[in-house]
């Protein structure tokens, strides 16, 4: 697809924890013109949606395939454990994997940690979601790690959560498909990497090269050329020309140098002793 086969709104998934607000501010200031619409999407279906040009790009967790996908890693979340207020665990600031081992741990069909083997004793049925697990979790059954944004987002007055340490941790990317690079992308992209208008690698409409100074490169020019001829003018120019003020050649000793001499001949006289 080219960049001008581009639609007149721009769609923006994006799975539940991730928080867009400040990159569709900054979106709506530059690009007034262009709609952004937002789409929530499940972590199961967000590499889908993609896939299908149901959005444009998406925020999404990895692992996800990248035979069709691009994908730029943003930042990698803290993984919590969440657990019942009067629960042992709610005592401690920090604990690790291996304080789960004799826990039931909850893990869901949509979990989003990679996990090699799940920690603790499992479950006798995976719940669908993380806030099925969650009124599981708040009824006393079991335990749950989820990253920190999952847990403050589906947050419980019953519930708390603590730091985990040896767990996996998850990864927010920004992707889209690759056949589907358009100026749109682009743009978003050079938002969420923190690029300014004037980047040299941000585009610029043609309203805003309208509005650059057509003079302002000529003025650079004759300020350098005046720089130019006043050195030449201090130096003697080039080509044989004759510098303001400069005795021709042949007319006896250049300018200053009487001067010199009297300096030398001066520092060289003995100084009279009192």
């Amino acid at each position: 697809m080219t960049g001008s086969e581009t639609s007149p709104s721009f769609r923006l998934a994006y799975v539940p924890g991730v928080t867009p607000a400040k990159w569709v501010r900054i979106w709506n200031e530059r690009l007034p013109d262009v709609p952004l619409t937002l789409h929530q999407v499940s972590a199961g279906e967000a590499a889908e949606v993609l896939r299908s040009g149901a959005a444009d790009a998406g925020f999404l967790r990895l692992p996800v395939d990248r035979t069709e996908l691009s994908a730029i890693p943003l930042y990698t979340e803290t993984s919590v454990v969440v657990v019942p207020k009067d629960h042992l665990i709610a005592a401690f600031d920090e604990v690790s994997v291996d304080d789960l081992a004799d826990e039931i741990v909850q893990h869901p069909l949509d979990d989003t940690l990679d996990w090699e083997r799940p920690p603790g004793r499992p479950a006798i049925e995976r719940p669908a979601t993380t806030p099925d697990a969650l009124e599981l979790v708040a009824a006393g059954v079991g335990l749950l790690v989820v990253p920190q944004s999952l847990a403050r987002l589906y947050h419980r007055r019953d519930l708390v959560y603590r730091t985990i340490t040896g767990a996996p941790q998850s990864q927010v990317a920004l992707s889209w498909r690759e056949d589907r690079t358009t100026d749109q992308v682009e743009d978003f992209i050079g938002i969420v990497r923190g690029r300014t208008v004037n980047s040299s690698r941000g585009r610029r409409t043609a309203e805003e090269a309208q509005q650059k100074p057509s003079g302002k490169k000529d003025q650079k020019d004759q300020k350098a050329h005046k720089g130019q001829k006043a050195q030449q003018g201090q130096s003697g120019g080039k080509g044989g020309g004759t510098a303001r003020g400069k005795a021709p050649a042949g007319r006896g000793p250049r300018r200053g140098a009487g001067a010199a001499a009297k300096d030398v001949g001066r520092r060289g006289r003995p100084r009279r002793r009192s």
